[in-house]
């Protein structure tokens, strides 16, 4: 049985056709897996800055000044 399913599967994988559409969804799904990874690390860095600044929002509220660069006088 094993000689036959053996048999079965190399003359599945000798047809050209089968081979390049299977070549071709793993470069397609490398690439799509690439995407959401930089997709990820985008949207990481950007919680990131969303939570460093959820903080001024409530010294916004309670009067404080802004941190940061000091405003230059301008003539």
């Amino acid at each position: 049985m094993k000689k036959m399913v053996k048999v079965f599967w190399d003359w599945v994988f000798s047809k050209t056709t089968v081979d390049e559409k299977v070549i071709a969804a793993a470069k397609e799904t490398k690439k799509r897996v690439k995407a959401v990874k930089q997709e990820m690390k985008d949207v990481v860095s950007a919680v990131k800055e969303v939570s460093n600044q959820v903080g001024d929002i409530a010294d916004a509220a309670k009067g404080k000044s802004r941190k940061g660069r000091k405003k230059k006088n301008v003539k």
